[in-house]
């Protein structure tokens, strides 16, 4: 299926919720594949993702060719390109999870567990918590402020901070969306977070890099 919305299955759990809810945005055309080739010819790629970072990136880097076809399309062709939760942690040099394991590097950074400093604030962050965007989280437009839906243990911390768009607050400040030219990553599930989450996602199919 030529020029695709290419919606990358390599076991993700959260696959078909994200495919259900691109359906629901209105999209047109995608196709749920682990097939590099049509990566490289779609026009839209979402890389989903929950679970374990180790066991994501090693299920990722598992299916021959991928990431070489992620990174011609993403970072040569400069293809609009959605993460979400553990698809977004991927981008990030390193994760310590389960000892430490490389990402994809696309955006520099570590994926740490997160810290439980007051007895009230529970590990996992899960539920329902507020999106607000940084000063400088650039002119793309995707992320708005607003209500989603999280549930994590462990979070992207970026070296720079210009390529965080969004926080939120759990017990301090947390990476809720980072952003890099044609690149968008979403700690929160979008296609758990009702209109909000429809609404960034339509938003991310309109989008002109």
């Amino acid at each position: 299926m030529a020029e695709a919305i290419a919606l990358i299955d390599y076991g993700a759990g959260n696959l078909h919720s994200v495919y259900n809810a691109l359906k629901a945005a209105d999209a047109k055309h995608i196709a749920v594949t682990d097939d590099p080739a049509l990566v490289r010819g779609a026009r839209r790629i979402v890389l989903p993702g929950v679970g374990s970072f180790r066991a994501c990136y090693e299920g990722l880097t598992g299916i021959p060719g991928m990431v070489e076809a992620l990174e011609q399309r993403v970072l040569e062709k400069g293809v609009p390109f959605l993460g979400i939760c553990v698809g977004m942690q991927l981008l990030a040099t390193r994760g310590l999870e389960h000892g430490t394991c490389p990402g994809l590097g696309w955006i520099e950074g570590e994926v740490r567990r997160i810290e439980r400093t007051d007895p009230d604030i529970r590990v996992p962050h899960m539920g329902w918590n507020d999106v607000a965007l940084t000063p400088h989280h650039g002119d793309h437009g995707l992320i708005e402020e607003g209500e989603a839906y999280f549930l994590h243990s462990y979070h992207f911390q970026p070296e720079d901070g210009h390529d965080i768009a969004a926080m939120t607050d759990h017990g301090g400040g947390l990476v809720a969306a980072v952003a890099r030219d044609n690149i968008i990553g979403v700690q929160f599930h979008p296609e758990k977070s009702q209109s909000y989450g429809l609404d960034l996602l339509r938003r991310f199919l309109e989008w002109k890099v």
